[in-house]
């Protein structure tokens, strides 16, 4: 399968479940708001995907994949299947470990992530409960991240990028009909969570066994396999431990701010996520399985032309996504949020801190898109040097940057570091003559610029224009936002289909998986 056409089923489904993700967020924003509840909900959610991020998504996919696909080329079917067999017995008595672990210590985490809650032990105790409720998912989500690089490495993609639609009608299901039968929301949601993990594992499991790859428990074994795997996970881990230390560091910090600091984090990074995991998780989860099969195969050139292409193809959209946060924040937040107990003032703080991410956005897609060149060649601790030195910039700039603008000045320093870790992650395969900017990439990024700018000034006309529209009722507000939506997609593809950086007959190719 090529590359854009991996990239567009994944991308299919990851669009499907960031909407229903946005009706989410939506519906949250209203029963919930942006209080103390919020914050209490939202610490409990970021814990268990701190460790899956950590553990599953992370260093497990960056290890676990590279060696599946090479077993599977050079091994076979049965070979690559015992090895799955044993990593997914060893994976569940881990998980766990580390489950039971945090079910018997949250009060002690709960104090070293969020000791600002400790002032108030009423949103202590109710972090507290609501991270022993969520936690569960972790064990759920890791087993589905495994059998979910099993599928990717076959070329399944489809089933992967569908688990998290699950997710989000569990949620959606939880705020419609559940959230006035328990003390809070809150708890209903946290209780939803656990409970889509269990259907998304069921979900992959499944789709496994349709594809000839039925996994069974069996004994957990120190096999060659499992060690090469492990001791590529360690750094990896390391690396993947540095970046959600920091994202953890950032929620320590937004702590001691006034309540509902991390709400607007959080509903700020939901939408900066929309282009993120459209685009640059699929380009990401797509590109480490084919660039380790291109790798086994010994075919260098392919290496190169797939990240140029996944370049291209992130940055495409990437762009003017990041320009439209930049210029129409408070528009977008204002008609997707503010309603019920999402007030005005939260509208304009959850803006300035969009503006603020979505500077980093290209970054983020970058990063995606280069890692995958470490982790494909079972580089692991490469990554790990680049996190930690992002680290420290990020939290030397935390504490410099929210004495002047508070929440805001979090979101500026994660982007800032962004670009660092993307810099030098490109910079190091460069030297390495792993990969090179071919010269249309680079023609194409300057005309993606160019028509970025255009379209920015196009949406700011128009968002003057139809001012008036955003203070009418809900009707009028969605027809305004759709009018800056489609003036802004419009001018963009005018010209960058004016200018030939996109041309159809090349997009056509790319989907086919020629060479144009």
């Amino acid at each position: 399968m090529s590359l854009g056409k991996a990239v567009a089923i994944f991308s299919s489904f990851t669009f499907i479940s960031r909407i229903l993700g946005f009706v989410r967020d939506i519906l949250s924003a209203s029963i919930l708001g942006a209080g103390f509840v919020a914050d209490c909900f939202f610490v409990a959610l970021k814990l268990p995907n701190f460790f899956r991020r950590l553990f599953a998504e992370g260093a497990f996919s960056a290890s676990f994949v590279p060696v599946f696909t090479a077993t599977l080329t050079e091994g076979g079917r049965e070979e690559a299947l015992s090895f799955a067999e044993t990593a997914f017995s060893s994976l569940i008595v881990v998980l766990l470990i580390l489950v039971a672990v945090m079910e018997i210590f949250a009060p002690g985490v709960i104090y070293i992530l969020a000791a600002g809650f400790s002032d108030d032990e009423v949103k202590f105790q109710l972090a507290v409960l609501l991270t022993r409720i969520t936690f569960p998912f972790l064990l759920f989500i890791s087993l589905v991240s495994l059998l979910g690089g099993i599928l990717n490495s076959l070329g399944k993609f489809s089933e992967t990028a569908a688990t998290p639609i699950i997710l989000n009608l569990s949620m959606i299901t939880a705020l419609i009909f559940f959230s006035d039968q328990f003390e809070t929301p809150a708890h209903a949601l946290a209780l939803a969570v656990s409970i889509a993990g269990f259907i998304q594992l069921i979900w992959l499991y499944m789709a496994c066994r349709r594809v000839g790859y039925r996994i069974r428990i069996v004994m957990p074994r120190l096999t060659p396999k499992v060690k090469e795997m492990l001791i590529i996970m360690m750094p990896a881990a390391l690396g993947a431990g540095v970046i959600q230390i920091n994202l953890m560091l950032d929620m320590i910090i937004a702590s001691h701010l006034p309540d509902g600091s991390i709400s607007f984090l959080f509903y700020a990074d939901r939408l900066n996520q929309l282009p993120i995991g459209v685009i640059g998780v699929a380009l990401g989860t797509v590109l480490l399985p084919l660039l380790a099969r291109n790798i086994a195969e010994g075919d260098n050139a392919k290496v190169s032309y797939n990240q140029n292409r996944a370049i291209e193809l992130g940055l495409f959209l990437t762009i003017p996504a990041a320009v439209a946060f930049m210029v129409v924040p408070f528009q977008l937040i204002h008609v997707l949020f503010e309603r019920g107990a999402f007030t005005r003032e939260d509208s304009w703080q959850t803006a300035y801190a969009l503006m603020a991410y979505a500077a980093g956005l290209p970054a983020y897609v970058l990063a995606k898109i280069f890692s995958p060149g470490y982790f494909a060649r079972k580089d692991t601790k490469t990554p790990v040097k680049f996190a930690m030195v992002a680290l420290v910039v990020n939290m030397t700039l935390n504490l410099i940057l929210m004495q002047y603008f508070a929440h805001v000045g979090l979101a500026m320093a994660t982007a800032i570091s962004a670009w660092l870790n993307a810099a030098m992650l490109a910079g190091g395969l460069v030297r390495r003559g792993h990969f090179s900017f071919d010269g249309q990439t680079v023609v194409r990024l300057a005309k993606y610029l160019l028509a970025s700018v255009v379209m920015g000034a196009v949406v700011w006309v128009l968002s003057g224009q139809i001012a008036d529209m955003f203070t009418g009722h809900l009707g009028t507000k969605t027809l305004g936002l759709v009018i800056l939506v489609v003036g802004g997609v419009g001018s963009y593809l005018a010209v960058t289909f004016l200018s030939g950086a996109v041309k159809p007959q090349e997009l056509k190719a790319m989907f086919k998986g020629k060479r144009s």
